[in-house]
């Protein structure tokens, strides 16, 4: 169940992310500005925005088996309608609605730990569960600006191949995890939003923490190409790497959560890393030094590392008979964020640079640490 949820994820992952690869293409045909560029790459993140709660809705009531292959199933349909795309326009509403089926999986897969796994094994499964968006990424990264150097449709129709296979095999190979059933008398479960600021505590921290990974995410590869000098296909292969090691550090954080008995702790030592390793690569970058690809890794392991923390604390916090909507209210934060660091982050860089733009991203994670949730708010939560 397991692997099938992180691979239903990776797939939609590598849809979402396919346009920020395309960026150096579209800049080097003089077609899209940097901030159009950025838009476009933004479209399937405006999608996700628009579902996520939805699909979280319907997995609580249906479960996830079909809402995770019918959302891919309409994932292969919109990135086949992009393929065939006669321009522009059109590509970014076929985005948008591949975006809007993909989130499916993001809402609903994570249901899928806490419903079979017991809670001092949820920080790793969700580590692992977690690993679908930079695995997603890496694969993005290595495979489209090849395809793309030739023709963009082939790049797009990736998704459409690997989405309609794992639509069919999720189908077939998910089992919904058992459901407690209400027993005569007893009340349904109260909203977890009642009486308590801690979920809405950790969705915003996880907004925050959203800003440095994708400006890393969606301009990386344009920043090594653009400042550093690097070849697409190199920069493709290093942005990969460090998603890869990201995937790893979701892992790593999940395991060290289980261990120390909180999400919240390793959550707060996170956020601080990340402050530090952006503030470290507008430095190196201001400097002109190469050694800031290898800062741009460390940033990067550390910008994605939180997301199986959050995701676990706000499933566990919020209970089974909650936990997708609450799960969907999440993800709806974080990709509505997301969504909008494309164009604003690309429009920062072309008025005052990258060094400053990536010192502007760590602002961010210093106002994640003050809206943490205590580790106390944390247990009497569980």
């Amino acid at each position: 169940m397991l692997a099938l949820g992180t691979a239903a994820q990776t797939a939609g992952t590598v849809f979402v992310t396919t346009p920020a690869f395309l960026i150096p293409v579209l800049r080097r045909t003089g077609s899209l500005t940097l901030p159009q560029a950025g838009l476009l790459a933004s479209a399937p993140t405006f999608g996700i925005v628009l579902t996520l709660v939805a699909w979280g809705a319907l997995a609580d009531r249906i479960g996830e088996r079909w809402v995770i292959s019918v959302g891919l199933g309409l994932t292969a349909l919109a990135a086949t309608g992009a393929v065939l795309s006669p321009g522009y326009p059109a590509l970014a509403i076929f985005l948008v609605l591949g975006g809007m089926a993909a989130g499916s999986a993001n809402a609903a897969s994570g249901r899928v730990v806490v419903g079979w796994f017991p809670k001092h094994r949820r920080g790793l499964a969700m580590g692992v569960r977690q690993m679908a968006q930079p695995l997603g990424t890496t694969v993005a990264a290595l495979v489209v600006p090849t395809l793309a150097a030739s023709s963009v449709p082939s790049a797009l129709a990736v998704s459409a191949v690997t989405t309609a296979v794992l639509a069919g095999v999720c189908a077939v190979g998910i089992v919904n995890p058992p459901a407690r059933r209400l027993e005569e008398g007893e009340a349904p479960a109260a909203s977890p939003y009642r009486g308590s600021s801690f979920l809405w505590r950790i969705h915003a921290v996880s907004m925050l923490l959203v800003v440095p990974q994708y400006a890393l995410a969606l301009f990386g590869l344009v920043w090594l190409v653009s400042e550093l000098g690097w070849s697409s296909l190199a920069a493709g292969a290093l942005i990969g790497a460090s998603q890869f090691v990201g995937a790893l550090g979701r892992i790593g954080a999940g395991l060290l959560s289980d261990r120390v008995g909180s999400r919240v702790r390793p959550l707060r030592w996170i956020a601080v890393g990340v402050c530090v390793s952006m503030l470290a690569l507008a430095g190196f970058d201001a400097l002109g030094w190469q050694a800031a690809a290898v800062v741009l890794v460390v940033a990067t392991t550390m910008s994605v590392a939180d997301n199986g923390l959050a995701f676990t604390s706000v499933a566990e916090a919020a209970g089974p008979r909650w936990a997708g909507r609450a799960l969907g209210v999440q993800n709806t934060g974080q990709f509505l964020t997301a969504a909008a660091v494309g164009p604003l982050f690309g429009g920062l860089v072309s008025v005052v640079g990258y060094p400053a733009s990536f010192a502007a991203c760590a602002v961010a994670p210093v106002v994640a640490v003050t809206l943490l949730p205590r580790v106390k708010d944390e247990h009497d939560r569980l």
